[in-house]
Order: structure tokens, then C-alpha cells, then sequence
């Protein structure tokens, strides 16, 4: 199973309009980062197939990974079309906190699993003990580190600065802002609008390329986009939207319509 078409996920012969060009895989910008909570076996394989060009990342969210009895199916599917099976983060703290880590990588070796997020957001792990967690399970591992709190605290952007820089230098491929699967905490607001002072200093200090934002709605992908360009990191997006969300990069929807042509507009 592969995806069809021009091999950038395109249909045959959809190439006669002017667009932002985007990156190509395996890609280090431009990242579309994927949240499964908890398809089954034939709907992620529909999914790559109908979308893989355009996936980097496949995360089991949660601890999903640990109760879907096909896990290792649903892994091998990813990794058969260039995809990164990642597990939630949420699981890695759960492990960390009971003292099994040793058990736990034991297993994901075992499944296959080529990529871990390591966070402290759900249980409060220290910054210190995280950045121990990804400079061990880099020499293994793809490492995805989140920084921000799952809880409507707001957050301190020289604290996340710091975070992102120090979890990156310690071996982390990207570092994810908190948004969860609501879009309602770290980088946004209760609402759901982005903290733009925030986003700013993380694109300013961090940069893009090695940074993925969490943002699970259409019009926090759209801001991100138009802020930062079609080939902003994004993260935590639903199985349904990826497409959609390729069209919100390539300016083929209204909300970002203005960046086929070139522009630059902000949200």
C-alpha cells in the first residue's frame, strides 16, 4: 500500500496551479503530526492510504496504545508508508511515575514503536528528570518532547523558551507546545485563540523548524499558518482533517486563500 498520485499525495495532473511549495519527506518542517484515539486497524491503513503522503507522525494518544489489542498491527501499517508510530506522553508519565520505564521500552522495542513523546504536563515530572528521559531514549528512540501544562494555567513564555531549548539540546528531533486534543490550554486561550505574544517569542527564539504547535482546530491551524507560513509544524490534528488541513497550506481554502497568491496575512 502506497499513496497515489504525482508523489506528493496530489492527483495525476494536479499541477497547473501556482502554490507554496512545500517540503518533501521525510521532512524536519512542515510536519503534519497526527492524533489517533483509537481507530482500528483498517481505518488507519484507509487513512494512510488515502492521506500518507501528507503524515509524518501518528501519535496513539493517551494511553490508547495500551489497551488496543492491534497496536502492533496499527505500528507496522505506519512504519510500512514512511509514517513515525508515536505513543502519547500522557502513557510515558504513567510508566515514569510507577518506576516501569525499563519494562516499558522493553515492550515498545518489541511493537516496533520508532518514536516516544516524553512529557511532564500531566503528573508535573521534573523539567530536570525529562530532559534525562529524552537524552537516554534519543539513542533509540525519535524523541517528541511537549512543554506546557495539560491544566488552563497560563503560561510563562520564558519558562517554555527555556524548556524547548534545553529538551531540544538534549536530543529531542521537535518540541511540542501543549494545546491538547481540545485546543483550549497552553498556547491558546480557554476560547481557543492563540496567544500570539507567545507564538512569537517561541518563532523568535526556537524558531520553526523545530518546534511542532499542537492545534486541533481549523482556525488555530489557519493563525499558525498564516503567521508562520505552510510549512509551520503542526500537531495533535484529527484523522479527518488532514487533508483539509493540507488545503489550508497550500491556500486552497478561504481561511488562507491569500497565500496562494504569494501574500502574507496574519489571524
Amino acid at each position: 500500500m502506497s499513496p497515489q498520485g504525482n508523489g506528493d499525495g496530489r492527483p495525476v495532473g494536479a499541477d497547473f496551479l501556482s502554490l507554496p511549495e512545500r517540503t518533501a519527506k521525510p521532512r524536519r518542517s512542515g510536519v503534519t503530526h497526527v492524533l489517533d484515539a483509537g481507530l482500528g486497524v483498517a481505518e488507519l491503513e484507509s487513512l494512510l492510504e488515502q492521506a500518507g503522503a501528507f503524515i509524518d507522525v501518528v501519535k496513539f494518544g493517551w494511553g490508547t496504545a495500551y489497551v488496543s489489542p492491534t497496536i502492533a498491527e496499527k505500528v507496522q501499517a505506519c512504519r510500512r508508508v514512511g509514517v513515525h508510530a508515536c505513543l502519547g506522553g500522557t502513557l510515558l508519565e504513567i510508566v515514569e511515575a510507577q518506576g516501569q520505564m525499563e519494562r516499558f521500552v522493553s515492550w515498545i522495542r518489541a511493537l516496533g514503536v520508532d518514536c516516544v513523546e516524553v512529557s511532564n504536563g500531566a503528573l508535573g515530572m521534573s523539567p530536570e528528570r525529562k530532559r534525562t528521559l529524552v537524552a537516554e531514549l534519543c539513542d533509540e528512540f525519535l524523541v517528541l518532547s511537549e512543554v506546557g501544562s495539560k491544566q488552563p494555567v497560563i503560561p510563562v513564555a520564558g519558562e517554555w523558551i527555556d524548556e524547548l531549548t534545553d529538551d531540544l539540546a538534549a536530543g529531542a528531533t521537535w518540541a511540542i507546545t501543549e494545546g491538547r486534543e481540545s485546543g483550549s490550554v497552553g498556547l491558546f486561550d480557554a476560547s481557543g485563540e492563540v496567544r500570539t505574544g507567545l507564538l512569537e517569542e517561541i518563532l523568535a527564539q526556537v524558531g520553526r523548524e523545530r518546534v511542532i504547535f499542537e492545534a486541533p482546530r481549523r482556525q488555530q491551524q489557519a493563525c499558525l499558518i498564516l503567521r508562520a507560513g505552510a510549512d509551520v509544524n503542526l500537531g495533535n490534528v484529527a484523522t479527518d482533517q488532514v487533508i483539509s488541513l493540507e488545503t489550508l497550506r497550500l491556500g486552497l481554502r478561504a481561511d488562507t486563500v491569500a497565500i496562494s497568491g504569494g501574500l502574507r496575512s496574519s489571524c
